[in-house]
């Protein structure tokens, strides 16, 4: 398994992982423009994990600064291929993103997962995530 930093030419593949986690809203371009941003932005990172010479999983962390408790690492998405699930790549890409973390001196990693996904919670439960709260998501769409 080679970890490693997201290029470009991943595209496709990241596309085609996140729509095994969320629908992937809008066209190629789209979503393009959207990844090119994560890329860019500073304190953001995407990874991913090789196996076989293909993408077989990606995710991105970026650091999240905050008045009320000092700054941490958020993963925002993390994807497995449903072929390749349960041989490590999940947890390669989360120990990468916390020794993204630790080097940029945050002070934990935290990340959000739906109360349903109950195969997703066993497995940060298992590599040392506890549930720390629940929430109801609200939003306003600006568009």
């Amino acid at each position: 398994m080679r970890i490693r930093d997201a290029q470009g030419a991943d595209l496709a593949a990241i596309r085609r992982l996140i729509g095994q986690l969320a629908e992937v809203p809008g066209d190629e371009a789209e979503f393009r423009a959207r990844f090119e941003r994560a890329m860019l932005a500073p304190g953001h990172r995407v990874i991913v994990a090789e196996l076989e010479g293909e993408v077989a999983g990606v995710l991105h962390v970026f650091e999240r600064p905050a008045l009320e408790k000092p700054c941490e690492a958020v993963i925002q998405a993390l994807v497995v291929d449903s072929s390749r699930r349960s041989a490590g790549v999940g947890e390669a890409l989360m120990r990468e993103a916390e020794a993204w973390a630790e080097r940029r001196q945050l002070a934990s990693t935290a990340l959000y997962t739906r109360i349903d996904r109950d195969r997703a919670r066993t497995f940060y439960e298992r590599i040392g995530y506890c549930l720390k709260a629940t929430s109801h998501l609200m939003g306003r769409p600006l568009l």
